[in-house]
């Protein structure tokens, strides 16, 4: 497998080197392209020596008759960009071909990787989202950024994500994009529970309480991690959405709450990992009605509702019974204060990590792009944006790390 690492001007740069390396210990063949502004942060020879290969950083260089740069540009199975800084962001975006980092991008074909790492102010300027915006328009992954501390003393979202997670989801990429790869088979051996999709409460035979969920995170899920070896049943519910046929994932469907733990629990005992992605109602009708409720029976302010039961809770307490060492991970979907409202939800409910993102009737359901954050009690950390496939296989990355913190 054939990464090209590039590397632009940021106060971070010396973290690629540490990206370096766990590419290479994984296999990959690394060819490092450095832009001006990286050449006043860590020397060439530093990567030649983690990498054992020349760096590009002279777009003009010359080898055997043919422009370096050009040649690499056409043998490689992803580009990485680590760190990506605002000013390289803009550029790619623009496609400006002025130095050998921009040359690559734009000549070669093999996926794009990005690894943001920028102040927070740079990070959230509409220009800055905006070049990001239209980089994964045109296909690019997007790895990162976390929240924490920065260069300037500040601390906020804008630190580059963790190396090891960039090499992973640089060598998920590359697989992908070449034949030749097998993809990463870091869950063989999971026995991997998913609930998704929303659930529907019948008022009477013609209506429901729901929501606007369509499964689509939770299905995307459960293709990557079967993908990736393990066994996967998804408990999914009432959406016009199926994932694809595959060996190793089997779907219960089901349609209310109720209906969702029973099936969940059926075989709870023997899951190593549990994700609950489902957007569970969490009022049901207290006595539905058997025949349609008539506008012409004057009491539309009489619908009592009872509590649904908390299924990410439930699953939470009775997989500790029954796996002590099993890794739970929750979805929590706000409107607002997200990073504060996961973070109690993960208190309460008993998690490993939350999965926060924020919805609305234009973001976070179907399956178009989105945004997560992954909440620990004492960290987070930003992926996407992205499509929820991408984003469904940084996430495996991140949990498959978390659940087994003694492998690199």
């Amino acid at each position: 497998m054939r990464v090209m690492l590039g590397v632009t001007g940021s106060i971070a740069a010396y973290k690629a080197v540490e990206v370096a390396r766990h590419l290479v210990k994984a296999g990959a063949e690394v060819q490092v392209a450095m832009s001006a502004g990286a050449l006043e942060f860590v020397r060439p020879l530093t990567f030649e020596a983690v990498t054992s290969t020349p760096v590009l950083d002279d777009a003009w260089a010359r080898r055997q008759g043919g422009i370096t740069h050009v040649e690499r540009a056409h043998g490689i199975d992803a580009l990485l960009v680590a760190p990506a800084s605002a000013n390289t962001l803009a550029r790619l975006a623009s496609g400006f071909a002025d130095d050998v980092l921009t040359a690559v991008a734009l000549s070669t074909r093999a996926p794009m990787v990005l690894a943001p790492a920028m102040e927070h102010g740079m990070w959230n300027h509409p220009a800055t989202q905006e070049n990001l915006r239209r980089l994964c328009s045109w296909g690019a992954t997007v790895v990162g950024p976390e929240t924490g501390a920065l260069a300037s003393g500040r601390s906020g979202d804008g630190r580059l994500a963790d190396p090891s997670l960039i090499a992973q989801e640089t060598l998920a990429v590359a697989a992908r994009g070449s034949a030749a790869s097998q993809p990463l088979r870091d869950l063989h051996g999971e026995q991997v529970l998913i609930t998704a999709g929303p659930t529907w409460e019948r008022i009477d035979p013609v209506r429901i309480l729901a929501n606007r969920s369509t499964g689509a995170m939770g299905i995307a899920l459960a293709e990557e991690a079967a993908d990736r070896g393990a066994e996967v049943r998804l408990v999914l519910g009432p959406t016009h959405l199926a994932p694809r046929a595959h060996p190793r994932l089997e779907v219960a469907r089901v349609e209310s709450a109720q209906e969702m733990l029973t099936a969940a629990r059926e075989e709870l005992s023997r899951r190593t990992i549990v994700v609950g992605a489902a957007a569970v109602s969490d009022f049901r009708p207290a006595q539905p009605r058997e025949q349609k409720w008539k506008r012409s029976s004057g009491d539309a302010a009489k619908l009592e509702l009872v509590e649904n039961p908390d299924i990410i809770a439930t699953l939470s307490r009775e997989l500790r019974a029954s796996n002590p060492s099993a890794f739970m991970v929750g979805f929590a979907a706000e409107t607002n204060d997200m990073v504060e409202h996961a973070r109690a939800k993960l208190r309460k409910k008993g998690c490993d990590v939350i999965v926060a993102n924020l919805v609305g009737p234009e973001r976070g359901f179907g399956p178009g792009q989105t945004e997560v954050v992954v909440v620990e009690e004492e960290a987070t950390q930003a992926l996407g944006p992205g499509t929820k496939p991408e984003i469904a296989r940084a996430l495996w990355t991140v949990f498959a790390k978390k659940k087994e913190p003694s492998l690199e």
